[in-house]
């Protein structure tokens, strides 16, 4: 029997085979025209990206990571300040509260959506009134291109005058149907921040992120910060870094974006059509919270019921490549061990830590690909 196929869990190629010619032509213009630091491409981006999200301003920066970083910056976080966030996500959302010298807290998901539960950030208020005062910020994350429930959010968020940071690493156009009317992620607290790591749906050809916001302040401070704090040049009233894009990969996104509708609406025909196919097995579709149309599916993380290792294992045999994101949540990385968390005080983020399967769901996926990988979710089943 001959060996199978591999379906891998992301497939850039098959993506720059589509878009080879646009891409290596806006590369060539950008290493011709040498102007290689904060090139037009960049401000051409910045705005073009933050008119997507619907947001008044886009920065653009190095990667996801600093995006978060620079945000907390711009809001004076630092040492005796806290940061609410979910202790389910990539490592760079809680890694910057630290690196700013503030220290994280970290609450549990929701067991459907795995997004950071609202009732576990009202609760937390409730049974913590005397140290609400030192929450700086508070950091909903977007996980696998799902928005967060934002309503109650804000709402905690706004009852205590504190502002949120989006993080929209993985949520670049999912959108939330809250009580405004349907609003993109970035564009509903007072920064959001994106990633154009190559895997995104969104993705350069290195690192890139950008920061958006509809406050003109954090605008103007969030441009000074990523380059060192000057303004004018060589004159520095406040300490910033590094954090600007690059002109090559802003011309890169620049040529992406006009294709990044399609590539949403093909990662959701995938996800719809691995859903019906599921539904039967022993295993558990990601959660829907707002409809199929606001998702973007950066990821298709499944739920298994029994041991999700020997799933992998068995999908591996069967050529399909898979992925775990993530298996193990921030309150038990043993970087954070003196913050005193335990094994058990998060459960929904340690379930979803031991359970979560993400499967293929790129735009160039066939149909048979994904029966192949159906068919040996089938034999586990079994």
């Amino acid at each position: 029997m001959p060996p199978a196929k591999k379906v891998p869990i992301l497939d850039l190629k098959a993506q720059l085979a589509t878009i080879s010619g646009e891409l290596e032509a806006a590369v060539l213009e950008a290493v011709r025209a040498t102007q290689y630091i904060q090139g037009p491409q960049v401000a051409k981006l910045e705005e073009q990206v933050a008119a997507y999200v619907g947001a008044k301003h886009g920065v653009g920066v190095s990667s996801g990571t600093d995006a978060i970083l620079i945000a907390l910056m711009a809001l004076d976080v630092g040492p005796g300040d806290l940061v609410l966030t979910t202790t389910y996500s990539f490592f760079a959302t809680a890694g910057v509260v630290s690196r700013v010298g503030a220290t994280p807290v970290f609450l549990d998901i929701d067991p459907e959506t795995c997004n950071l539960d609202p009732k576990a950030l009202a609760a937390w208020f409730d049974d913590n009134k005397s140290m609400a005062s030192k929450v700086k910020a508070i950091i909903p994350v977007h996980l696998y291109g799902q928005c967060a429930d934002m309503d109650p959010i804000m709402a905690v968020a706004n009852a205590h005058n504190i502002p949120v940071i989006e993080d929209g690493a993985q949520a670049i156009g999912a959108s939330y149907p809250g009580k405004a009317g349907v609003q993109k992620a970035g564009s509903i607290g007072a920064m959001g921040c994106f990633s154009f790591f190559p895997s995104k749906n969104l993705g350069g050809i290195g690192d890139g992120g950008m920061v958006t916001t509809n406050d003109p302040a954090l605008y103007a401070k969030l441009k000074r910060l990523r380059v060192h704090g000057a303004e004018p040049k060589y004159y520095h009233s406040i300490i910033g870094g590094n954090f600007r894009l690059d002109t090559i990969q802003a011309a890169v996104l620049l040529v992406k974006l006009p294709h990044l509708d399609k590539w949403h609406h093909a990662r959701r025909d995938h996800a719809s059509y691995y859903d019906e196919a599921l539904k039967p097995l022993k295993v558990s579709a990601p959660k829907l919270a707002w409809g199929r149309e606001h998702h973007i599916y950066n990821q298709y993380a499944i739920h298994t019921h029994g041991d999700r290792d020997q799933v992998a294992a068995h999908l591996k045999e069967c050529g399909v490549e898979t992925a775990i994101f993530y298996p193990v949540p921030f309150h038990l990385q043993e970087c954070f061990a003196s913050l005193g968390y335990k094994k058990g005080a998060l459960p929904h983020s340690e379930h979803a830590a031991s359970h979560t399967l993400a499967l293929p769901v790129y735009p160039e996926l066939s149909y048979e690909m994904q029966d192949q990988v159906i068919d040996a979710i089938r034999d586990v089943a079994r």
